[in-house]
């Protein structure tokens, strides 16, 4: 295998991650770039709005804000400050975003102005911007587990208990949604129109800890990624019934899928990004499993690059365990359990990967 140079723009000095300038080059995929963000505060998820060429990147905390990129770039475009948020996305055809705030954020996507805040109890985490009805959906692992806001004025439309933890959710565009219930071995199905959970599949034979989730609306396949086996289970939408599964890497925390190019990604909090490509509606093969820096374990899709954005940072130590911490829950994986360690300062980081 040959190594390609890594492009790294800084912000400042030299971090210690920047012995990442020379990466093995397994298969087709690779990082291309990484941009150094810096700032304070936790992070969660990273969304690309590929219509309207920015990122959203949503920090939690005492700092919490909501940085804005140049999708082509990378570099920094605008910010919502005093949003402690999980994730933040966008309407193209409405021009407002939502960001997974408590309470949840209403912006102006085109000058980031607050327009409003909506408390919609639980506690916003996840979320689904559907353009079928331009509906924003607020995932929260406490009841009401599902919260639905209308895109044009932020009004909430109706609620739903889905019996569980949501964590991402599909849309296929024609009406239908599907959101994979990370405490069940689960996903549900949606009717956007009424608002009403029609279906449930169980997919417990084959994993659990279920927390990505992608489609192939042409072919009608689910993608879900699971932490309890470490593999990704590829199931009809229209019925439930379970086609295939494959190993992925530890801690999956986001999935997306590609119809130009047939391939379903997986990001891992282990340092890894599993590609399933789709042979045939009935055939799916592990294409590559591409080196990423550790903890990067949700992504997004630009459409139009067919390049996958997610998001990390360098830690120092880990803190001792206490003698008297309680065990991890089941399906946790190892590199999140036990205390946290500390972040790096200013080495908050966009990662760009694709073909070259």
């Amino acid at each position: 295998m040959r190594s390609k140079p890594l492009a790294i723009a800084t912000l400042a000095l030299a971090l210690p991650f920047a012995v990442l300038a020379q990466t093995p080059d397994p298969g087709p995929y690779h990082v291309l770039k990484i941009q150094l963000a810096g700032g304070d505060g936790g992070f969660d998820y990273v969304t690309a709005d590929s219509d309207g060429r920015n990122l959203y990147v949503a920090r939690s905390g005492a700092a919490g804000h909501i940085g804005v990129f140049n999708l082509d770039t990378l570099a920094q475009v605008g910010d919502i400050p005093n949003t402690s948020a999980h994730g933040a996305a966008v309407d193209t055809a409405t021009g407002h975003g939502f960001a997974t705030s408590n309470p949840v954020t209403m912006f102006d996507a085109k000058t980031l102005a607050i327009l409003k805040t909506i408390d919609t109890k639980g506690r916003p985490d996840g979320y689904l911007n559907d353009t079928y009805n331009h509906r924003f959906y607020i995932l929260s692992h406490e009841e009401p587990n599902i919260v639905v806001l209308d895109d044009k004025d932020g009004s909430i439309l109706g609620t739903l208990n889905i019996g569980g933890a949501p964590e991402q959710a599909a849309s296929d565009g024609s009406g239908k949604i599907y959101v994979d219930i990370v405490d069940k071995g689960a996903i549900a199905v949606i009717d956007a129109n009424t608002m009403q959970m029609v279906g449930k599949y169980d997919i417990s034979s084959k994993g659990g800890g279920c927390a990505g989730l992608a489609l192939d609306r042409k072919n009608q396949i689910l993608f879900a990624a699971c932490r309890e086996k470490s593999n990704m289970i590829m199931l009809s939408a229209t019925d439930g019934h379970i086609l295939a599964d494959l190993p992925t890497g530890s801690g999956s925390d986001g999935a997306t899928f590609n119809p130009a190019t047939m391939e379903a990604f997986s990001s891992q909090g282990d340092g890894t990004l599993t590609v399933v490509k789709e042979d045939s509606p009935t055939s799916f093969v592990v294409e590559e499993t591409v080196p990423t820096p550790a903890r990067a374990k949700t992504l997004s899709l630009d459409a139009k690059t067919g390049h996958i954005f997610t998001i990390t940072a360098e830690y120092g130590p880990v803190p001792a365990v206490s003698p008297n911490a309680p065990p991890a829950p089941a399906g946790v994986p190892a590199w999140m359990r036990g205390p946290r360690p500390p972040m790096i300062p200013g080495s908050f980081q966009i990662l760009e990967i694709g073909k070259e």
